[in-house]
């Protein structure tokens, strides 16, 4: 079992060439040359049987992002001695995450990630970044939008699929809902997180926003009013989950339409430095997959 955990001076090296991005200062740092860094690096990937960096500018491969989390994790391990108050140890983790996505897809899988990272206190604070309410302080954003996001570095979790849906105490009294023309004379929920004329166009018809209707601006908040009968919300399937399986929503329509906005992880230059957030990115785009 032992011949397979590498030398732990090719694990240091490794980890401070993936933080400083130079053989050179990853060299003054160790106080080794840097032809022993190169030579330890080279070791590292030999044993792994991979490539942990990808070009001269000391960018990591994919094997090798997933690699330094367990490293920098097992790094953090080694530096708890005997006897240290275990509370000393843990590693703060705040990230901001949008109020449905919390509840329909983070809270579920949430355990798991307590379970395989009791150092880490997690805390999240609900932000609506589409509408500018934010969470300044957080090391790690779950954004929902377009992506194009020239602030921060950032990756796609998520992509998700709309379709109508309603009560079925509100399909019986005012529908069948057969038609986009039928769809378009009924009571239509708005929110600006998930625009009508995207499921519209998709069905031929330019019929632009409705300006009438009660607004949302959070998905959970649009499920729960529609459930309670106040019209028909245009909902992505992912999230409404909830609602469709406890039967208070249900579909108008077999089809579903690509929704123009997605889920991302988004993090300022420099976050993923840091295990713990390297830690929890990697778990959530595994645990989505």
């Amino acid at each position: 079992m032992t011949a397979r955990i590498p030398p732990i001076q090719c694990l240091l090296t490794f980890e401070a060439l993936a933080r400083l991005r130079s053989v050179t200062q990853a060299a003054e740092e160790l106080c080794v040359t840097p032809s022993a860094v190169s030579h330890r690096v080279r070791q590292l990937e030999q044993i792994l049987g991979t490539k942990l960096f990808g070009r001269s500018d000391f960018s990591l491969t994919t094997e090798g992002s997933e690699y330094l989390a367990h490293v920098r994790e097992g790094l953090s391990i080694l530096e708890r001695f005997p006897g240290r108050n275990a509370a000393q140890g843990k590693r703060k983790l705040r990230v901001a995450v949008t109020p449905t996505f919390a509840r329909s897809m983070l809270m579920p899988r949430l355990r798991a990630f307590t379970d395989a990272y009791p150092e880490i206190d997690l805390t999240l604070q609900v932000s609506i970044p589409l509408l500018d309410v934010v969470a300044e302080d957080a090391d790690l954003m779950i954004r929902f939008g377009s992506g194009r996001y020239a602030d921060v570095e950032h990756l796609c979790l998520m992509t998700d699929e709309v379709t109508p849906l309603a009560s079925p105490a509100f399909v019986r009294e005012y529908g069948p809902f057969d038609t986009p023309q039928e769809l378009l004379a009924a009571r239509l929920i708005r929110s600006p997180l998930e625009p009508w004329r995207t499921w519209f166009l998709a069905h031929g018809v330019d019929a632009g926003e409705p300006t009438d209707g009660s607004t949302f601006n959070d998905i959970g908040l649009m499920c729960d009013a529609a459930a309670q009968g106040l019209g028909v919300a245009l909902v992505r399937l992912k999230l409404g989950a909830p609602w469709l399986e406890n039967g208070t929503l249900v579909r108008l329509s077999e089809r579903n339409v690509p929704s123009p906005h997605a889920h991302y992880l988004c993090w300022r230059t420099g976050t993923m430095d840091r295990w713990e957030c390297a830690a929890f990115a990697d778990w959530l785009r595994k645990s989505l997959a």
